[in-house]
């Protein structure tokens, strides 16, 4: 009888982690990985549709956005692998899951793809606030990813917004000490 190079195991593999995530924490990390899977989307759907003034800095800015979202989205799948959970980041769960408000069709100008964009980071940014305390809770190595996610989202919103924002006039103010 010859013996070929691929035979099937018939034992089963056990593997013993140190933690494994529960169902809330693999639904929390599943929000992050959907809402930064949409951001990732319309932050090129802007990068290709936006037109106006200032243009060409903006679609510089979308590509730092984008590809933040991109790190942040394989991070926190990596991250779910690690916990013995199965990402979903197909366009199906994502259309449907996302808390993302929708982005504009077509030629969107700059000032409005600006503000969209932002509202998206800052909706990207409320998710990973709200679910924080519960993963930190549950998971406090997952809790300090969340952080990087979070510090980065909310300095991008900072540096995108800028562009739309005018001294002592804009809202919210700014804190002067």
């Amino acid at each position: 009888m010859t013996t070929t190079a691929t035979q099937h195991r018939t034992s089963q593999h056990v593997a013993h982690p140190a933690f494994r995530a529960d169902e809330q924490l693999a639904g929390h990390l599943q929000q992050v990985l959907v809402d930064l899977n949409d951001l990732a989307l319309q932050g090129k759907q802007a990068h290709w549709n936006a037109v106006g003034a200032n243009f060409r800095d903006l679609h510089l800015q979308l590509d730092e956005i984008v590809d933040a979202a991109r790190e942040f989205t394989d991070a926190v799948a990596e991250r779910m692998r690690a916990l013995y959970v199965v990402p979903d980041g197909t366009s199906a769960r994502t259309a449907a899951q996302s808390s993302l408000p929708a982005f504009p069709r077509g030629e969107v100008a700059t000032g409005e793809a600006i503000d969209a964009i932002v509202a998206s980071l800052y909706a990207v940014a409320g998710t990973v606030r709200r679910v924080h305390d519960e993963v930190d809770a549950a998971d406090p190595t997952t809790a300090d990813l969340l952080h990087s996610v979070l510090e980065r989202l909310e300095q991008l919103a900072w540096l995108t917004d800028a562009e739309r924002r005018a001294p002592g006039t804009s809202v919210p103010a700014a804190i002067v000490v």
